[in-house]
């Protein structure tokens, strides 16, 4: 049967295809090749991506809870999502590009890694805070890393620096030193 313009059934989107097994492990998977993840955060994406099925076809979204689950151990028995790794590796990128330990713990936690495991992440992580703190200056033009006006913006970029997380001793380092030559 065509279906034509003046047909209402045809202003009528079709429901989405029901929640599998497989549907759910191909998401994950999907998820997986684009962004590393920690278990408690791929979690929250395969509830978010079933509720929004769920609603669509007017299911519950509860009863995916185990199906959840089951996905998620599966692909930690896979060893495709390990919150260590995932840990280690996010400390590294941000330290290296200047963030604090306090913004560290803080990006980590909201990704569901535990915060034991975060922890001992970051004390087995080499950067100091100053380090850290020449690092951001740098990447954000503070200090004298500025092209003018680094005297009159001198508070203004401590002020940065320490909403970025760092103390202020730190930051008021980073900020009346001098640019690294490189």
């Amino acid at each position: 049967m065509i279906l034509h313009r003046d047909d209402p059934a045809s202003d009528q989107p079709r429901p989405p295809k029901p929640i599998t097994r497989e549907w759910l492990f191909r998401a994950a998977a999907h998820y997986l090749e684009r962004y590393s993840s920690s278990t408690a955060n791929l979690r929250r994406v395969l509830e978010r991506k079933v509720m929004r099925r769920a609603h669509a076809r007017g299911e519950d979204a509860g009863s995916f809870a185990e199906l959840i689950d089951e996905i998620v151990a599966r692909f930690v028995e896979l060893k495709l999502v390990d919150d260590r790794a995932y840990g280690e590796a996010r400390v590294l990128s941000l330290r290296r590009r200047g963030t604090s330990t306090r913004m560290v713990a803080a990006k980590l936690s909201e990704k569901g890694v535990e915060r034991d495991l975060v922890e001992e992440l970051l004390a087995a992580d080499e950067t100091s805070d100053r380090q850290a703190a020449l690092a951001y200056a740098k990447r954000r033009r503070l200090g004298p890393y500025r092209l003018r006006n680094r005297a009159e913006r001198r508070d203004r970029d401590v002020a940065a620096m320490v909403r970025a997380g760092f103390g202020f001793a730190d930051a008021a380092a980073a900020i009346d030193g001098e640019p690294d030559q490189d």
